[in-house]
Parts: structure tokens; sequence; C-alpha cells
């Protein structure tokens, strides 16, 4: 097996408890799957289908940005009051671009 391939534990540093925690790889990506751009990306995903390819949601601390391609601007539309409806935060900035 390549060494490059063996995965290598992360490290996160819990600033409450002030100590360091190592992480399996699948740890990591389980908690990456339930982060929370990760939830609103899948929930607006599955009101709209198909109708918004590659989407990305990107939350910060100001808002949500969303990002991906689509051929509508309904769906450009749709996708924004999803997110408004399924969010907490306000949307930024709707980046989803109409081809």
């Amino acid at each position: 097996m390549n060494a490059s391939a063996i995965a290598e534990p992360a490290v996160v540093v819990e600033p409450s408890a002030e100590r360091v925690v190592e992480e399996s790889p699948p740890a990591v990506a389980i908690r990456a799957a339930f982060a929370p751009e990760n939830q609103l990306e899948l929930q607006v995903q599955r009101r709209l289908g198909s109708r918004i390819r590659d989407l990305r949601v990107i939350i910060r601390q100001d808002g949500v940005i969303l990002k991906g391609h689509t051929a509508t601007y309904h769906a450009k539309q749709l996708a924004q009051h999803a997110a408004m409806e399924l969010g907490a935060l306000p949307i930024v900035a709707n980046d989803i671009e109409v081809y």
C-alpha cells in the first residue's frame, strides 16, 4: 500500500477544554457531512431536484452565499427562497449562474 494513501488522523483543538483531540479520517468525514452548510445544501437540493447543478452553500458570519449553475432564473429564485426558508441566516449573495 502506498504510504501517501494512508490518511493520518486530524488534530482538533477544543477551545473550551484547551486540549488536543485526534480524530480518525472517518470521524472527520462524518463531522464534515453534518456541517451546517452541508445540511442546508442537501435540503435545498432535495427541494429543487436537478434544477441547480453544482450547488454550493457557503455560510459566513453575516449570511449565506449560494453558488451553482441553472438553466432558468426561476430555478435561481426558487433556490434563494428555499435557502431563506430553511436557513437561519440572511442571503448575502445569490451567485447561481444562469446559462
